[in-house]
């Protein structure tokens, strides 16, 4: 048996004690820091016949999800912008690499474009090198363009399908069959 609080081998009677409010087996030496239960009441209870006992299912709610609205986003030559700011100001890449608490080797593959800095990273080497590598999103208008159409030609499912603004309704309009 082992003692539950040091975990080692218990030699001689294992002591029941009452340690930081839970009753356990302990050895001697590991029982001075609680209370020795001399008298532990066994009372083993049986289930009355008139008691049911139902299962209660618990239910787990999820943690609530945060809501991150992301209104920068990396510029499109960032490897340029580094690796010239670097090279500008004379440092290597473990020099860099020290500066920022960053490997040299997720550097240098940043530096080559095979990854992405993360934002963290990004606002680090603009710091550092005191270049500007996030730029606010750039709101991209999409229009569509409508076709004309001859008044011979029939109606179509692209007809049917128009692209309108989500705070605006179309305006229905249907051809007289």
């Amino acid at each position: 048996m082992r003692c539950e609080v040091c975990g080692r081998k218990i030699h001689t009677d294992p002591v029941r004690a009452v340690i930081e409010g839970a009753k356990l087996t302990v050895c001697v030496e590991c029982s001075k820091h609680g209370k020795v239960v001399v008298h532990e009441e066994v009372s083993i209870s049986q289930p009355s016949p008139t008691k049911s006992y139902a299962h209660i299912p618990v239910i787990m709610k999820k943690p609530p999800v945060a809501q991150v609205q992301i209104t920068t986003e990396i510029v499109d030559d960032y490897a340029v912008k580094i690796r010239s700011a670097r090279e500008k100001l004379g440092l290597s890449h473990d020099d860099l690499g020290k500066k920022i608490n960053e490997k040299t080797s997720v550097l240098r593959h940043i530096e080559t474009g095979k990854i992405a800095p993360t934002n963290q990273l990004a606002n680090k080497l603009e710091h550092a090198l005191k270049i500007k590598l996030m730029v606010p999103i750039a709101d991209e208008k999409v229009t569509a363009a409508t076709p004309k159409k001859l008044a011979s030609e029939g109606l179509t499912l692209g007809d049917l399908i128009e692209m309108t603004k989500p705070d605006e309704e179309a305006p229905s309009r249907r051809k007289p069959s």
